[in-house]
């Protein structure tokens, strides 16, 4: 009898060993966000509504028709006048940019950030193993990453990555690299420093698919502490779920809508396609095929697969009238309580909106920082998380579904669930000194009433600003 019990005894315990190992390995892989701090230039880099008009008067190549079509595309742009621009845009020397124009904007960025990160968390520069660097339109030798190694002499054995050409969505893949080293190295810190260099990408010709992408970026940046440490975890403010990355570069018309090249007068800028919307939502609903099981209960699951069966029998039936416009039919609510989403412009977090079904309380936070701080390329989800921390809406067990696209074509998106109550205290947040007065009444800019009357002109040929312009030029 004694050796039955030995021989049932001895394989139980060494299963319950295996699942207690297995379950403890797996506590060491978790990827939590510490802290985070966004970018918030200072007010004389700020893009008054006379500033904006400025900028555009400055470009000689442009006629009436395109100042209508600027005009016009300001105007639904969803930005207000308090977003940033980077310093070389006020000096006049946007036209030619130098090596220290663009090395200097991103000094200023990650040197301000960074120092108030590390200060805050009471980490030293020393504590960081794992540094990734995503800005896209910029490439020194040696690398940014490089840069902030040498300034805040970091170790020698710092594993490094530098990211570029990501574009929009490029701070979800920096997460995803840093949750990948954390499944293989135990008891990390990672650093991401995210932000967009738009010193030497200001566009000065006059093609219109070009000219959009200077109505719609802005200066910004965000940079955020992340570890597996189990002594670290009490600090945590979120905890990443899942992350599903969707690449469409394969499809040529999805490589093509968005792409930097000259155009006819050999400009360089950035050209977005016709296509795009048409690329962005392909590579949408591919993401959410991956990532909604992985998000939302199974009840929901088995609900949509129903509604998609009664719907596949009466189309065999009946031709629908529009297919463009269709809902996702899914009810994200039930897995998520809040959406961040890339402030890519208005259409962006529209088409989003309406795909999702998701009220006007659920866009709020990405309308208000494409108001406040324009399209910050990646780092804009980060300043959309703020605004929900500010607002003090993120509870403990509360599920945040981030949500960015980008160049190549990509939709890239993760789950963060939140750790602890965040009570909009964290002295880091970039809205703290106004985020009392968002909402505003009226996102409506003053461009219209200041620029109207362009509206009027016909005669593109006889067409010259008023003097009060003049200064600009």
């Amino acid at each position: 009898m004694g050796v039955l019990i030995y021989l049932y005894l001895v394989p139980t315990l060494y299963l319950l060993f295996k699942i207690w190992k297995w379950v403890d390995e797996k506590r060491d892989k978790e990827c939590y966000i510490i802290d985070y701090q966004g970018y918030k230039p200072t007010d004389d880099r700020m893009v008054s509504t006379e500033m904006s008009g400025g900028m555009v008067a400055r470009n000689k190549n442009l006629g009436l028709n395109e100042y209508k079509f600027l005009l016009k595309a300001i105007v639904s742009s969803g930005i207000g006048e308090q977003t940033y621009a980077p310093r070389v845009m006020f000096s006049g020397g946007y036209e030619n940019p130098t090596l220290q124009d663009e090395i200097s904007e991103m000094d200023e960025f990650f040197q301000d950030t960074i120092e108030k990160l590390l200060s805050r968390s009471g980490i030293s520069p020393a504590e960081i193993d794992i540094l990734v660097v995503n800005i896209s339109m910029f490439s020194a030798i040696p690398s940014l990453s490089a840069r902030i190694i040498n300034h805040y002499k970091m170790r020698e054995d710092i594993k490094v990555f530098n990211l570029t050409a990501m574009g929009c969505s490029a701070s979800v893949i920096s997460v995803d690299v840093v949750q990948n080293i954390f499944k293989t190295y135990k008891n990390k810190i990672a650093l991401i420093v995210t932000s967009e260099s738009l010193s030497p990408n200001w566009y000065t010709g006059n093609d219109k698919s070009m000219i959009l992408t200077n109505c719609l970026f802005r200066s910004g940046g965000c940079v955020i502490l992340l570890s597996n440490k189990r002594s670290l975890k009490h600090r945590a403010m979120f905890k990443l779920k899942c992350l599903v990355r969707t690449h469409h570069g394969s499809r040529d018309d999805s490589f093509e809508c968005c792409v930097q090249r000259e155009d006819d007068q050999g400009r360089l800028g950035i050209h977005l396609d016709k296509n795009l919307p048409k690329a962005a939502t392909r590579a949408f609903i591919d993401n959410l095929r991956v990532i909604s099981p992985k998000i939302l209960p199974i009840r929901e699951l088995l609900r949509f697969a129903l509604i998609l069966f009664v719907r596949k029998i009466i189309n065999n039936f009946q031709k629908r009238s529009d297919k463009s416009k269709a809902k996702a039919g899914i009810n994200f609510r039930t897995g998520v309580e809040h959406f961040c989403i890339h402030t890519g412009g208005k259409a962006v977090i529209d088409g989003i909106g309406f795909s999702l079904d998701l009220s006007e309380a659920d866009l709020e936070p990405a309308r208000m920082t494409l108001h406040r701080f324009g399209n910050t390329s990646a780092s804009s989800l980060w300043y959309v998380l703020a605004y929900m921390e500010a607002k003090k809406r993120l509870k403990k067990g509360d599920r945040v579904f981030m949500i960015s696209f980008g160049a190549g074509f990509k939709c890239n998106s993760c789950l963060w669930e939140v750790v602890r109550d965040l009570d909009g205290n964290n002295g880091g947040n970039v809205w703290k000194d106004f985020i009392d007065s968002y909402p505003p009444e009226n996102l409506a800019n003053p461009f219209m009433e200041k620029y109207g009357w362009i509206q009027n002109e016909d005669d593109p040929t006889s067409f010259k600003l008023p003097d009060e312009y003049k200064h600009f030029v």
